[in-house]
């Protein structure tokens, strides 16, 4: 059994600037922009524990933000086990991460994503399970 812990240093930036995406959208009011890249933070993060519990922290304030019940109870177990599963390999590749779809589906990496990972010598396909 593969363990993540760490996300490789040639995909933090990827990363670091979907977060800043999501703040400048936020702070803008564009919530489905700021959602957007939420969701993307969430593909790239979610194999690694820590980054994908933050992510879905976002998702919960959010969800607390726009009064969303939905997303707030929707974040509540994925922010108990979403690192728990990161950390043992066993994600939903390509999920989004919001409570709009089921926590364990696996989803196609849109290519603009695909071209990131390959970048970074990721292949989530093939590198993480489901």
């Amino acid at each position: 059994m593969k363990l993540n812990t760490i996300m490789p240093k040639k995909l933090q930036p990827y990363f670091k600037r979907e977060l800043n995406e999501y703040y400048q959208q936020f702070k803008a009011g564009n919530l489905q922009g700021a959602w957007h890249h939420l969701e993307r933070a969430h593909i790239i993060g979610q194999a690694y524990p820590w980054h994908h519990s933050y992510i879905h922290w976002k998702m919960l304030l959010f969800g607390v933000h726009i009064k969303s019940a939905k997303e707030i109870l929707g974040q509540i177990p994925r922010l108990l086990v979403g690192g728990v599963k990161s950390f043992v390999g066993k994600i939903p590749v390509g999920n989004t991460g919001g409570a709009n779809v089921p926590p364990l589906k696996p989803m196609k990496i849109e290519s603009g994503l695909m071209t990131i990972f390959k970048s970074a010598g990721i292949h989530p396909n093939t590198q993480f399970h489901e």
